[in-house]
């Protein structure tokens, strides 16, 4: 159930554009968040709420350097949504292996009832 929403949470906090931006800039390097605020037409308050949000799902976390508060990706951030995706990653490719399977099947049985005529 944990792991359910940590995946919501991390999927909540993929679904808004400026936070996909937001860790686009971090996959560079550590930032601050006036550094992050920087291309953005919205205010830096915003962009802090962005990343609490980024933050309470677990994908990037922020340290204190003084008065700076730098944020960078969390090591591991995307673990759960990789084996989540592999594991569906898996599903398709086992249907689709069936799939391909059945259609040799089935181009087999044609061939033979046109080898018979």
């Amino acid at each position: 159930m944990q792991v359910q929403r940590s995946l919501d949470a991390t999927f909540a906090a993929l679904a808004d554009p400026t936070r996909r931006a937001i860790l686009a800039r971090l996959a560079l390097g550590e930032a601050t968040v006036s550094e992050l605020a920087a291309p953005f037409s919205i205010s830096q308050p915003a962009i802090s709420r962005h990343v609490r949000v980024l933050a309470d799902a677990g994908l990037l976390v922020q340290r204190v350097d003084g008065t700076r508060r730098p944020c960078r990706l969390a090591p591991e951030a995307l673990g759960e949504l990789d084996a989540y995706l592999g594991q569906l990653r898996r599903a398709l490719e086992h249907n689709y292996e069936r799939l391909d399977a059945l259609l040799e099947e089935q181009a087999l049985a044609a061939s033979d009832k046109g080898g018979r005529r």
